[in-house]
């Protein structure tokens, strides 16, 4: 049995697809197999992958299900003890897989690791060295926009969330603790299931040595923002932070998520989208109920302690690299 799926979300995905099943093609293990969940496509994505790619197996599905939906059908039709999700609009080194399988066979207690990616068209500049998350309530992309070379970026460290854009998963840890959250739909759904696993003892890694190249946005066709994705994360930004928080830090956390939500309804505000941000704050308040809520118990509470420090701490460090990537401006 192989020990890794590559499972490939994709939705009208057939400009970018060449490119990235030509890469895994090229890869120096053939340890894996390769699985496309097509959401419902309407372009001659499923006809060209099985002209082209004959061992690349492919689903499709009767509607779009979302990012969430797409991997969720990928990971339970998988028997592999790895899934490894990946955009389709990336483009990845030729030791990529490989070097994730044995990222995260450094220890059991691994439930993701997330790789080095690199922006598309400057190959200079990093496009996501691990996800983190704020007492603000703000997911980021660790060292977005910061100089491939440097040497923060270039070691292996614990992150709070692999992007699910490049990432590898051990599979029986989603038994555990739960598939993506389909009412994330698209957007920090890979947050929130790395906050599942901090709950519940585990780790989130970042290797470096594992490199993919990252168009952005092409599996959904959204530029940096738009009036779908500002509403969508804002809703999503509530749903996260109500059913991963005890009880207790949502009492702690309450003053800093309201200034992290005031600052960014300014910011959208100043770019045009209140409406959208007001409407996916609204829906996510009056849906939160309608999440699936991590059962609080004792036996996590030092986790929750853990991670309350880590919250504070990304803050700081969401800080920084703002800072730093304003002074280049």
């Amino acid at each position: 049995m192989k020990k890794v799926t590559v499972v490939i979300p994709n939705w009208n995905g057939m400009r970018y697809l060449k490119i990235c099943l030509d890469s895994l093609s090229q890869q120096d293990t053939d340890d894996f197999e390769t699985l496309i969940i097509d959401n419902a496509s309407e372009d001659e994505s499923v006809p060209f992958i099985r002209e082209n790619y004959p061992d690349v197996r492919v689903e499709v599905m009767e509607r779009n299900l979302g990012f969430s939906g797409g991997v969720n059908e990928g990971i339970t039709r998988c028997r592999t003890p790895y899934v490894l999700l990946l955009n389709n609009d990336v483009e990845v080194e030729r030791s990529f897989v490989r070097k994730m399988i044995e990222a995260i066979e450094e220890s059991d207690k691994i439930f993701s690791v997330s790789s080095r990616m690199v922006n598309y068209r400057e190959r200079d500049i990093l496009d996501d060295a691990g996800d983190l998350y704020t007492i603000l309530g703000w997911g980021f992309q660790r060292g977005v926009g910061q100089k491939v070379t440097d040497p923060r970026y270039l070691k292996p460290c614990k992150v709070f969330s692999a992007c699910a854009g490049a990432a590898i998963y051990r599979r029986a840890v989603f038994d555990e603790i739960g598939l993506f959250d389909l009412m994330h739909f698209a957007y920090l759904e890979d947050i929130d299931v790395g906050y599942r696993a901090l709950i519940y003892g585990y780790e989130n890694r970042y290797t470096p040595e594992a490199v993919v190249y990252h168009v952005g946005s092409g599996a959904s066709g959204a530029t940096k923002y738009s009036d779908f994705k500002v509403k969508i994360s804002a809703r999503n930004g509530i749903y996260l932070a109500y059913k991963n928080m005890s009880p207790v830090q949502r009492v702690l956390n309450a003053l800093p998520l309201y200034v992290g939500r005031a600052v960014k309804r300014r910011f959208f505000a100043k770019n045009g989208y209140s409406e959208s941000y007001d409407a996916g704050i609204k829906e996510g308040i009056e849906k939160r109920k309608e999440t699936r809520v991590v059962p609080y118990t004792w036996k996590h509470a030092g986790n929750y302690m853990k991670i309350e420090c880590i919250l504070i701490g990304n803050t700081f460090i969401y800080v920084a690299e703002f800072l730093k990537r304003r002074l280049k401006h």
